[in-house]
This record gives C-alpha cells, sequence and structure tokens, in this order.
C-alpha cells in the first residue's frame, strides 16, 4: 500500500513473470540434458530427470513448457518398458534388436523435444508416440 492507503500493484509484474518463465525453459534445458546423457551415466540422470518432472509438474501448467514436460514423462516410462522387454528378451536374441531400436527410439524424442523448445514451439502431439 502507499501512503494513501490506495493498494499500488508491485512493478513490473510482466518481468516477474518473463523471469519466471525464462526460469521454466532453462530447466526444461537442464531435463532434456539429463535425459540425453543417460546412456552416460548408467541411467542415474534420467531419474533424477524424472523426479524433477514429476515435482515441478505443477508449476509447468498452463505454460508452454506443459507439453515437454508430458513429453519427457511419457519418454521415460515408454522407454523403461521397452528397455525391460528388450532385456527379458535378451538371451533369446530378439532383445538385442529390441534394444537398440528403443534407444534409437529414446533419441529421437530427446531430439525432437529439444528442437522444438530450442525454437520455442510446442510439442503438437505431447501424448503421441513420435
Amino acid at each position: 500500500m502507499s501512503m494513501s492507503g490506495r493498494f499500488t500493484p508491485p512493478p513490473y509484474p510482466d518481468a516477474a513473470e518473463a523471469d519466471r518463465q525464462r526460469g521454466l525453459r532453462t530447466l526444461t534445458h537442464v531435463l532434456y540434458a539429463l535425459y540425453a546423457v543417460y546412456w552416460l551415466t548408467g541411467g542415474l540422470s534420467v531419474l533424477v530427470a524424472i523426479i524433477v518432472n514429476y515435482v515441478k509438474r505443477a508449476d509447468v501448467a498452463g505454460t508452454p513448457y506443459e507439453a515437454h514436460f508430458a513429453w519427457q514423462i511419457r519418454t521415460f516410462w515408454l522407454g523403461l518398458a521397452g528397455h525391460l522387454i528388450g532385456v527379458a528378451l535378451f538371451f533369446v536374441v530378439i532383445g538385442i534388436p529390441i534394444l537398440w531400436a528403443v534407444a534409437i527410439w529414446t533419441l529421437y524424442r530427446i531430439i525432437k523435444g529439444w528442437l522444438y523448445l530450442y525454437d520455442s514451439k510446442p510439442l503438437p502431439n505431447p501424448r503421441g508416440w513420435f
């Protein structure tokens, strides 16, 4: 409140929202990076990423980053299912091409999502397979 007793809005409310949006964009980039290096970390980075996805999910609701979070979460769960199937069938030899296919599919989704984020475009179908 000002000295006259009237309410005065905080200065530059749009600046605060712009800072929040920038922070969410940076976080989404970091999460794509964590997904991208999961091969190098033995899967540890993807566990960190999925936990952050779920913890920060409410913060991105209604923003352009909501679709990216849905895309990342779906990539995790479908990739995990594919990896489990591939490992289960590994000794029957068919598991090897399944694991390769899952790795390529996961890489494709990481690259596609990250490029859409870089171009500041929403993902057209975040709940789709491709």
